[in-house]
Formats: structure tokens, C-alpha cells, sequence
């Protein structure tokens, strides 16, 4: 009776495993068709409307501009205006060179461990201050060195703060009066 219910439960397990194994099979089989009609579709697209190639690249162009304004004169002033998200300039900043972003780093904020068997996985690395950091924390935040003084200056956008760059100050009449947040005044750079 004992060799009866143990030759039942091997049975029923090698149904549910060929059972299984089928379903997957199936399943797999299903995907493959899916795959395959994806990779149909976008065939016939690109044929009937293939990329165009360029000729001139704006953005490329733009591109350079920025390389060109930020990157050819060092201390270089940067207008920072915080806006709030009804249109109202909360104030603004005169930063020397462009304000950096937390997730900004100077070295890589991660490593590669490869394994002998080929793949691998990526870690997290210590910053620069040997702390640790997920290298996506506090994107929102930025940092700058105030023009005239030389202070710290620290910001965060988002949550209906916006932030406008330029690299000369706008004229008082297009700030509805932003007072500056920082040591530095906009009147008081020479122009």
C-alpha cells in the first residue's frame, strides 16, 4: 500500500513537471511569435520609412555654443533666477562658472566586478569625501561659489521651483524685481 501511494505521487509529480515543462514550452513558443512579429513590423517600417541622414547637426551646433560659452574663460559668470511655478521670480544668484548638480561627480561613483566566467556586477564606489552614495541622490540639489565673495552657495529646484540660467544678467524689468539670494548683487558686476 505504501509502494502504491508512493508510485501515485511520483506520477503525479512527473505530470505536473511534463505538464510544466509543455506550458513553458508553450509560453516560450508564444513569446518567440510575439518577437517575431515585433521584429517583422519594425523590418517593414524601416524599409518603407527609413532614418534620413543629416547634413547639419543643431544639435551639434548647440552643443558647441555651450562648450564656447562655459568653456573658454575661466570664471565666467552664471545668472541663476529661481522661478516659482506660477511665473513669479523668487530671486536669483551671480555664481562664478556654472552651478553643479549633487549627482555631478569627479570620479566614477561605481565599480565593474568582472567574474572569471564572463558577466559581472556593478557596485557602488566611495566618493571623494569617502562617504558612500548611490550616485542619484539629491539630483535637485546644486552648488556654486558666489561671484564677488567666494561663499558656498547652495539651492535646491523642483517642487515648483524653476531654475533659469543665462549668462548675463536679464534686464530688472524682466525679473518683476527678484532680489538676489546671495552676497552678490546683480548691479554690482561691472558690464
Amino acid at each position: 500500500m505504501h509502494r502504491m501511494k508512493t508510485l501515485a505521487a511520483a506520477m503525479v509529480a512527473a505530470t505536473a513537471l511534463l505538464l510544466g515543462v509543455t506550458g513553458c514550452e508553450d509560453s516560450n513558443k508564444s513569446a518567440d511569435r510575439e518577437r517575431a512579429t515585433v521584429d517583422q513590423t519594425f523590418d517593414k517600417l524601416q524599409a518603407s520609412q527609413p532614418a534620413h541622414s543629416l547634413d547639419y547637426s543643431p544639435t551639434r551646433a548647440t552643443k558647441n555654443f555651450w562648450i564656447d560659452t562655459w568653456g573658454k574663460q575661466p570664471g565666467k559668470l552664471a545668472y541663476v533666477y529661481l522661478q516659482s511655478a506660477t511665473g513669479q521670480m523668487l530671486g536669483y544668484y551671480v555664481l562664478e562658472g556654472l552651478p553643479v548638480s549633487y549627482c555631478t561627480s569627479l570620479v566614477p561613483n561605481f565599480d565593474v566586478e568582472a567574474f572569471s566566467g564572463g558577466g559581472g556586477v556593478v557596485k557602488p564606489r566611495q566618493s571623494m569625501d569617502g562617504t558612500w552614495t548611490t550616485g542619484n541622490g539629491g539630483c535637485n540639489t546644486y552648488y556654486g561659489k558666489d561671484a564677488t565673495t567666494g561663499a558656498y552657495i547652495e539651492y535646491t529646484a523642483g517642487l515648483g521651483i524653476n531654475i533659469l540660467l543665462f549668462d548675463a544678467a536679464l534686464p530688472p524689468q524682466k525679473t518683476s524685481g527678484a532680489q538676489p539670494l546671495g552676497p552678490t548683487r546683480a548691479e554690482d558686476i561691472p558690464r
